[in-house]
């Protein structure tokens, strides 16, 4: 009897098959001619959308975007050389920021690789690995694929994506791209290495140790619990008596902002309520909760614990009163310590006061005078979008004046915040809008942009405002806040130098340049009048693009930002713990 022979598929089936079967259904990136028989392969397979980018760069942010919204994975592909240099920047940022983006690389074939042929794209010295190396550096893993191994490799570079959080890059010799391996693994799905059952077991029993000795407990959660898709175990833990959580600045909203055991949003001495400093500071167990302590999100080192005291839960691993857990997995760690809390019985606390309203009284020289009709202040924009935001939106802000404004939102039931608070990549957040859009279709996301920032990856809008929504679905809202420069930096340092100055845009008449013919709602914002008779349109047309102008003073700030900068000038930041 003649045994049936194994059905094969492509390697580039095969990744596309693995990639939807992750969440990376959109595929981002720019075709190269090293790349064409992948893609030709990719595209081949069902439920893949291709997402062409209008640079590599864009394309980089818009899958980290991508992959943050869907908890799940995210792919571009480049060619070789020009592309995966120009994407490079943004992988390293969903390094940083434990973001599982897969690098796609469109190379030579395997053949001209080996001789070392001078090919174009590449540094013309015959070594075809230049570029591989520089990616070892910002990713968690990598391989250059060979015809052989070519599934195996695929699967153990995506799995340690899953099981890190971290980008990975994958090298595609272009005749690997059609050479054929076997579809049996697919039949099986990936998934990350689950928890040691007997490390959890012992955690469990440290955990109750230390719990039964004191009266609460406080806990900060950072960016990594939204990575491992952790919030359903961090809200349990804040259903129980005796807790209260605040979060880091990548992970505002995180724990609806309306909780009753919601701090708000912790940045050391920049914290905007006292109260909640001190709630923080001076908890007697404190559980940083996937948490990573950078100079942003402790405003600058200036937080007043001791990290060394407290409970840490990790992504892979947890640490007890200076014993380390290894193989436990934050997605468990989280709901394990909820139930060791509830076993505890703590008795419920008082609420902390001076949480709410978030949105800071104006300071300075540009205090807002109360007029509708007086110049837009940063005070007036961020409480007119108090007023207005949405349920359920995507708020993204870019590095600067914008991250500093929505700090101070108290963001409504559904809605969540989308930063790059350790990366601060400017620019980061125009092709970002496109990841969100993308990954949750029906929310609406909403940008808030520096116009120095927008300038750098403008262009991506054009492939932001030429997508429809689907019927029913809403439309992304773009706000260019233009305050002639680069004001972040004109706050920490020389304020009238002429490198903080940028080239005057008309941005109301980028819509049109980058889509022709679509139906984008326009409004030029220099009034609080004006920006609230812009947002009243927005709402009422959900389903139609908008690009807002808003225009404010180049040396006005928020005030979250002007601490900062009195903060930097005065010296007045901790030393690295």
């Amino acid at each position: 009897m003649t045994p049936h022979a194994t059905p094969t598929v492509t390697v580039g089936e095969y990744l596309a098959r693995r990639l939807v079967e992750l969440g990376g259904a959109h595929l981002f990136g720019l075709p190269g001619d090293f790349n064409l028989g992948l893609l030709d392969e990719m595209l081949e397979v069902p439920g893949i959308e291709w997402v062409g980018n209008t640079n590599e760069l864009n394309a980089a942010y818009a899958a980290d975007a991508h992959a943050r919204t869907t908890r799940g994975v995210a792919a571009l592909v480049t060619t070789y050389g020009v592309g995966e240099l120009s994407a490079v920047n943004g992988i390293a940022g969903s390094f940083a920021e434990d973001v599982p983006v897969v690098q796609v690389t469109g190379m030579p074939e395997t053949g001209a690789c080996q001789r070392g042929a001078l090919l174009h794209h590449s540094l013309a010295d015959g070594d075809h690995e230049h570029f591989v190396r520089a990616y070892r550096e910002v990713t968690a893993t990598g391989a250059v694929l060979r015809a052989a191994d070519a599934a195996l490799e695929i699967d153990r570079v995506l799995r340690v994506a899953l099981e890190r959080s971290k980008p990975v890059y994958l090298g595609v010799p272009a005749d690997v791209a059609l050479a054929h391996v076997s579809s049996a693994p697919l039949r099986r799905p990936l998934r990350p290495a689950p928890s040691d059952p007997v490390a959890l077991e012992d955690l469990r029993t440290a955990l109750a140790e230390v719990l039964a000795d004191v009266p609460a407990l406080t806990v900060l959660a950072g960016t990594q619990v939204h990575r491992r898709r952790a919030e359903g175990g961090l809200a349990a833990l804040a259903g129980q008596d005796g807790v209260r959580v605040a979060t880091l600045v990548g992970a505002k909203a995180m724990l609806a902002e309306q909780h009753p055991a919601s701090l708000g949003t912790y940045q050391g001495a920049m914290t905007i309520s006292p109260d909640v400093r001190r709630a923080v500071d001076e908890a007697e167990l404190l559980v940083l909760a996937g948490a990573v302590l950078s100079d942003v999100m402790t405003g600058l080192f200036s937080h007043g614990f001791d990290p060394a005291r407290a409970i840490w839960l990790g992504i892979a691993e947890a640490v007890v009163d200076g014993v380390t857990f290894h193989d436990v997995r934050l997605e468990d760690t989280l709901p394990l310590l909820a139930e060791v809390a509830r076993e505890r019985a703590f008795t419920a606390l008082p609420p902390v006061e001076g949480v709410w309203p978030h949105v800071s009284a104006p300071t300075g020289e540009h205090r807002d005078t109360g007029a509708e009709d007086a110049p837009l202040t940063q005070h007036a924009l961020w409480r007119t979008v108090q007023g207005w935001l949405p349920q359920d939106a995507i708020v993204v802000a870019d590095a600067g004046t914008s991250l500093y404004g929505s700090l101070e939102l108290r963001l409504p039931p559904g809605a969540e915040l989308l930063v790059q608070p350790i990366w601060s990549s400017i620019g980061f957040t125009v092709p970002a809008v496109l990841g969100t859009v993308l990954a949750a279709p029906h929310r609406r996301s909403i940008l808030f942009v520096g116009d120095g920032a927008a300038q750098l990856t403008v262009q991506e809008l054009a492939t932001v405002l030429q997508r429809d929504p689907a019927p029913g679905q809403p439309a992304p809202v773009v706000v260019v806040v233009d305050n002639s420069g680069y004001t972040i930096e004109r706050v920490l340092q020389s304020p009238k130098a002429v490198y903080q100055d940028v080239t005057s845009w008309d941005w109301l008449a980028v819509p049109a340049l980058f889509a022709p013919g679509r139906d984008v709602l326009t409004a030029r914002a220099g009034s609080r009048a004006e920006l609230q008779d812009a947002l009243t349109r927005i709402a009422a047309a959900p389903h139609r693009p908008a690009v807002v102008h808003a225009v404010l003073d180049a040396h006005d700030v928020p005030p979250l930002l002007a601490r900062l900068g009195a903060a930097v000038a005065s010296g007045r930041t901790a030393p690295v713990r």
